[in-house]
């Protein structure tokens, strides 16, 4: 029973760490859909882009990985600036299905592109600072150095973001984007410039996402699909635009994941033969998905979104 008790804190831990990842994931998404109302179906691709960042600034430099998130996040600055420019910005003109096709072309351009310049086989890094080390505290509890790093940076962007949406010129012209663009640009405000910056941050704070999670997550040219699903489940969950909701239902979506290993680990516990053939691993993320569902079909505007 204590091996138990220590396993459901270990698994309170995880899905923590976790659910702060998944936040972050969720973080660009939330600020593109906040200011320019459009769902960048290749969210997932930028955050492949950004493991693969990590992955060769580390190879090339001879450096850590955590050195690469500058790079990461120019990178994906740069991605999403370009993405706007040459494709997004055209899509706005039409209607709101052409949007949701044009982001999914770009979601299989560059999901492609990948498996032509890296292959299929799964990557990740082996090597750095953090990679393979850990912090125990208690009996039987383990943090994990990278998925803690991920998280403490995590927190730091959203206060980042929040900050400079609030406090700052910039920050107050998106949101005055976001909230009527017709006005915005009445009161002389490069409306344009606004949209491209969004999708530049936005993909800058996935890419950064990414160079944090190749150190403990393979990457590999499909990668983006899982993490797409999982961002659209944690900014629905929070409410479209939302960015501190996203921050909360990026923590409710680690502990939706972690649940299954937790019910395996009881059954094994108790010894019940029924109950162990019932094993929920394996369908982690089906919890995920059905979540995803509900609340778009019982809350559409989320735990912590407004009602429009």
């Amino acid at each position: 029973m204590a091996a138990f008790g220590s396993e459901i804190l270990q698994s309170i831990v995880s899905a923590l760490l976790m659910g702060m990842v998944f936040a972050l994931v969720a973080l660009g998404l939330t600020i593109i859909f906040g200011v320019m109302n459009i769902v960048n179906f290749a969210h997932g691709e930028f955050l492949m882009v950004g493991m693969y960042a990590g992955l060769l600034f580390a190879k090339m430099s001879g450096l850590d990985t955590l050195t690469s998130l500058p790079f990461a996040a120019v990178v994906g600055f740069l991605l999403g600036v370009i993405c706007y420019y040459g494709l997004v910005k055209y899509l706005l003109r039409g209607p709101m299905i052409a949007q949701l096709f044009g982001t999914f072309g770009l979601m299989l351009l560059l999901r492609n592109l990948a498996l032509l310049i890296f292959g299929s086989e799964p990557r990740i890094a082996h090597h750095g600072i953090l990679v393979g080390r850990s912090f125990v505290l208690g009996p039987g509890i383990v943090f994990e150095a990278t998925k803690l790093t991920a998280a403490v940076l995590s927190i730091i962007l959203f206060v980042t973001v929040s900050w400079m949406l609030n406090h700052t010129k910039v920050g107050k012209a998106l949101t005055a984007t976001a909230l009527n663009p017709e006005a915005a640009r009445y009161m002389g405000i490069p409306t344009e410039r606004m949209n491209a910056l969004a999708w530049g941050i936005g993909s800058a704070t996935v890419t950064i996402c990414g160079a944090l999670l190749v150190n403990f997550w393979p990457v590999d040219p499909n990668i983006g699909l899982l993490f797409t699903m999982i961002a659209f489940a944690t900014v629905a969950l929070g409410g479209f635009g939302n960015i501190k909701g996203a921050f909360y239902a990026g923590i409710i979506i680690g502990f939706i994941i972690y649940i299954p290993p937790l019910w395996d680990a009881l059954t094994a516990l108790t010894g019940n033969k029924t109950l162990q053939g019932i094993q929920l691993f394996s369908l982690k993320y089906t919890f995920v998905y059905l979540a995803y569902f509900l609340i778009m079909v019982f809350r559409p505007h989320g735990l912590f979104g407004i009602k429009g």
